[in-house]
């Protein structure tokens, strides 16, 4: 957890906010989290807790430091409101005399096996499951959504029989997008599960499912991104020699980039959180090892949340499918970050 917020802290002291040699605000989060965790543990504090306040303070605190440099006051907003709300809930829970709730989402709940035990069950074999899922459908969405887009709205025919189909096929992507995710479970199971014969529940299985579930979301947003290139840019770049393939490689695609990551973004955030295309296509509900490969057996964190909430027990309907959820949406976060720092980036770069 704390070397990505240290590398978080490298990019934004030494790219964004240019303040000087970022490997030394990295290295002094490290050595601020390591060296103080004697201290920590005198106090009481568990050091789960510690590295998450740590790793979440860091960033957080270079956001405000930026905003309040730039004078932009609406960004420290959020910020202090929650620094306030934590201020005030601490100071509530002790002048009343409240005990909070024992905590659950920590370092022995992110790195154990699930369990039968509320105190022993973790979310570790499915964390890796859908990072490992996640991760190939960002690159088949994006491979197969861009050429598409591309193809659409540079290369397709506008008249005749053939730019009929062409606009048939837009329609079509359109509608596809309203489809039920539950329907292309039904589609993964048949065709990629049995024709294809990839595996009930497999890791290539679920990426290729969970990509056709979103494909026309990206497409979609690649398409509106390609068509608001302006049409100047194209014809300076034909004006300087270039042929079609290199105007949409070398101009086209780079100014198109920041709005097609955006709708990607967007997809796999729903696409991560998706349970009913995975239990179509037989992924399991619990898995005591992570996956090792493409056609390996794999769990998701939404399946072993929904598993864990049909237990009767209080202390895993309270306790440990809050955890997960919390997990998920720490996954999520993290991962809706690094592609938003990669979006920026582009943006930057094409303006």
């Amino acid at each position: 957890m704390v070397v990505p917020a240290a590398g978080i802290v490298r990019y934004v002291v030494d790219d964004r906010l240019g303040l000087g040699n970022g490997n030394y605000a990295a290295a002094g989060l490290l050595a601020v989290a390591v060296l103080g965790v004697p201290l920590v543990d005198r106090t009481g504090v568990a050091r789960s807790v510690w590295l998450l306040f740590i790793t979440a303070l860091a960033p957080t605190a270079l956001v405000v430091w930026n905003n309040v440099a730039d004078s932009r006051w609406p960004g420290v907003v959020g910020p202090a409101g929650v620094a306030g709300g934590l201020a005030a809930t601490v100071a509530v829970t002790d002048l009343v005399g409240i005990t909070g709730p024992a905590p659950w989402f920590d370092w022995q709940y992110v790195t154990s096996d699930p369990s039968q035990t509320a105190a022993d069950a973790g979310l570790y074999p499915a964390i890796i499951g859908s990072v490992f899922v996640i991760v190939l459908v960002a690159v088949i969405t994006l491979v197969v959504a861009i050429g598409a887009a591309v193809y659409l709205e540079e290369y397709a025919p506008t008249s005749g029989v053939a730019g009929a189909f062409a606009r048939l096929v837009r329609i079509n992507i359109s509608n596809l997008a309203g489809v039920p995710s539950v329907v292309y479970g039904l589609l993964g199971l048949g065709v990629f599960a049995n024709l294809a014969n990839l595996g009930v529940g497999t890791v290539i299985t679920a990426a290729f499912t969970l990509s056709l579930l979103i494909l026309p979301i990206v497409i979609i947003s690649a398409r509106e991104a390609i068509q608001s290139v302006p049409d100047s840019l194209r014809q300076a770049s034909y004006g300087m020699g270039a042929t079609r393939w290199q105007t949409i490689r070398r101009v086209v695609l780079p100014q198109a980039l920041p709005g097609t990551l955006t709708g990607t973004i967007l997809a796999l955030g729903r696409a991560i959180g998706e349970t009913a295309p995975l239990i179509m296509i037989g992924v399991a509900t619990t898995a005591f090892s992570p996956p090792s490969g493409l056609f390996s057996r794999t769990s998701a964190m939404p399946m072993q949340v929904f598993v864990w909430s049909s237990y009767p027990s209080e202390a895993f309907q309270h306790g440990v499918v809050a955890a997960g959820v919390v997990t998920l949406l720490v996954v999520l976060l993290t991962m809706n970050s690094i592609a938003i720092l990669v979006r920026n980036k582009f943006e930057r770069e094409t303006h």
